[in-house]
Parts: structure tokens; C-alpha cells; sequence
């Protein structure tokens, strides 16, 4: 058995804090199913701590595949990655359009959440992200409003590796190491109100 590597470590600890904040999440998710069961007068904290426990829930299974451990040959479905998009946009700014068919590479799902993250930095007025693959992954987004910082997205691409980085965007300094890893190349192209991350 091989020694794990830091980039290993550093997954495994994704993968641990996700699967122990994933129970409690889902004992409270629970609780308030069976407060609505019961037939009582339910106000608006309610509705309001329901939406929130769901749109959590579904930030820990999306951060569990962009920060965990991603097995060789593991695949994750159509169905689930939509089912995590969809509830962790629900009734926000941010639209995600999953248009890649089928199930998918795990390593390939994992850069895409992670690019995902990048975009959404772009992103702080919200917007529709389309991933597609139609030749490589492509993830992409058009917007008036773009908000591009110059030295974090050339780290996408090799350049400036050295600056420092907040933890807001660690993003940016994993998804270049994750694509290196996986034997894939990253490409960013941006112009014209439109940013795009392919590999």
C-alpha cells in the first residue's frame, strides 16, 4: 500500500468533514419533517429553517465531490448532480443548466463542481452556468455583469501560482492541481461577457 500524498490528504479530510456534517443535517431535516406530519400550526421559521437544512444539505453533497476523494473509475449519476444543483440554486440568483448526458467520470464531475465554484465567484449578481460536453468539459457562463479578477483566474492557467490566495477561492488553486492530477488540460477563455473553463 502506497504512502497517501498531501493531495490525498487533503481529499480524505474533504471527504470526513462532509460525511460527519451530513448526519446531524439530516437528523434536523428529519425533525422538521415530523413537526410538519403532526398537524400543528407551523409558522414561517419553519419553512425557513426547512429551506435552509435543504439548500445545506445540498452544499455538503456538492462539496464532498469538489473536495473528496475521487476513486479511479467511480462515476456519479445524471440524476444525483442534477438533484444537488438544483437544490442548492433553488431560490437563488444562480442557475446552473447540467446538460451533459448520462453518468459521468467521478475526477471529471470533481473539476466540474470545482469549476463551477469559479464561476460563481464571476458571478456576485447571479447568472446561468451551462456545463456541456460536447468535445471535453465545458463550463461556461455569458452575464453583463462579469466580475473578473485578472490573477486568480491566470492561476487557472498556470500563471502566478505564487500569489496569495483567500480561502474564498481556494478554488482557483485546486482546480489546476486536480485537472494536472487527472491527466486533463484546463483552458479559460474569457471576452465579450463570457467566461469559459474547459478540460
Amino acid at each position: 500500500m502506497q504512502p497517501a500524498t498531501n493531495d490525498d490528504l487533503t481529499a480524505l479530510l474533504g471527504s470526513r468533514i462532509c460525511h460527519d456534517l451530513i448526519s446531524p443535517l439530516g437528523a434536523i431535516g428529519n425533525g422538521i419533517e415530523l413537526l410538519m406530519m403532526s398537524g400543528a400550526t407551523l409558522g414561517p421559521e419553519i419553512t425557513l429553517i426547512s429551506e435552509s437544512v435543504s439548500n445545506a444539505n445540498a452544499r455538503i453533497r456538492f462539496f464532498r465531490i469538489a473536495y473528496g476523494l475521487a476513486s479511479p473509475g467511480q462515476t456519479v449519476s445524471r440524476n444525483e448532480i442534477r438533484s444537488i444543483l438544483d437544490d442548492m440554486t433553488r431560490g437563488g440568483r444562480l442557475s446552473i443548466d447540467w446538460q451533459v448526458d448520462g453518468d459521468a467520470l467521478r475526477t471529471d464531475v470533481k473539476l466540474a463542481c470545482l469549476a463551477l465554484q469559479c464561476m460563481e465567484s464571476a458571478l456576485p449578481h447571479g447568472g446561468r452556468v451551462t456545463v456541456s460536453r460536447p468535445d471535453g468539459w465545458v463550463i461556461e457562463t455569458k452575464a453583463e455583469r462579469l466580475k473578473i479578477d485578472p490573477p486568480l483566474w491566470s492561476r487557472l492557467e498556470g500563471a502566478g501560482p505564487g500569489t496569495e490566495i483567500a480561502a474564498a477561492h481556494v478554488q482557483f488553486a485546486l482546480l489546476p492541481e486536480a485537472a494536472r492530477r487527472h491527466g486533463r488540460n484546463l483552458s479559460v477563455e474569457t471576452g465579450s461577457g463570457r467566461v469559459a473553463i474547459r478540460y
